[in-house]
């Protein structure tokens, strides 16, 4: 769907509540401080500007944030969780304002970390720009897909299969889906004004994944870490524009 001059400052707006969020929990996390902890802070964000939580109570999702350390993916629950030294946490944040959706997440090291783990993380963030390139007038969406798999196979990482981007708008997920590999068919063509959420999902060992008793959290089948990064980008006249930096 193409969104209007009207939809895409509303969700200018939402995009930077959610990248409010970003900076505040990245300023946050140490050794000892909890998940739940960072969640309060991202909620205390949301109150302050006046947005509602796109996450809290999402089929039943018990928080404004999802916290995933090391070999957990998406979809971490804040609790009593304290970060360690050596530690990885993906943090992953939505805002609403006016009806209409931001979303964006990132991966930290808690401390100092280990060599795969930096790597890991420069990597995925790398391969969520090498991706949000593509997202220009008159390419095809998958070609997000094929752009983002290049660079995490490339340093001999797995793309997440089964949890992939999609379209945002007046919901936090809309079709189409965006796959952060290739699929095998190019996808739609890319119009001015569509809007989407772009989200590698990448792991240090295999791709296979599996989810905890909670409902909600996916681990790595092998244990390995796992990083996520992920933007709110529109497709503009003038290339894509990224809703959701800080």
């Amino acid at each position: 769907m193409r969104r209007s001059a009207d939809e895409l400052n509303k969700m200018r707006k939402a995009g930077k509540v959610v990248a409010e969020m970003h900076e505040a929990t990245r300023a946050a996390i140490r050794p000892g401080i909890t998940t739940m902890q960072l969640n309060e802070i991202a909620s205390d964000v949301i109150a302050k500007r006046g947005a509602r939580s796109n996450f809290l109570n999402y089929h039943g999702f018990p928080a404004v944030i999802c916290t995933s350390p090391n070999n957990m993916i998406v979809h971490g629950i804040p609790g009593d969780y304290a970060l360690k030294e050596g530690d990885i946490i993906s943090i992953d944040c939505g805002a609403i304002i006016e009806g209409y959706h931001g979303d964006a997440a990132y991966t930290a090291g808690v401390g100092e970390i280990s060599d795969v783990a930096r790597r890991l993380i420069e990597v995925t963030e790398r391969s969520l720009w090498a991706g949000i390139d593509q997202l220009v007038k008159g390419n095809r969406l998958h070609e997000v897909g094929r752009a983002v798999q290049n660079v995490a196979e490339a340093a001999g990482f797995s793309v997440v299969r089964e949890y992939v981007g999609h379209a945002i708008g007046t919901a936090m997920h809309e079709s189409p889906q965006v796959p952060n590999y290739w699929p095998g068919t190019p996808g739609p063509t890319l119009k001015e004004g569509m809007v989407f959420a772009i989200e590698p999902m990448v792991n240090a060992g295999g791709p296979e994944t599996y989810e905890l008793d909670d409902g909600w959290s996916v681990m790595t089948a092998d244990g390995s870490l796992s990083a996520h990064f992920e933007h709110t980008i529109a497709v503009t006249d003038n290339g894509p524009e990224v809703f959701t930096l800080a």
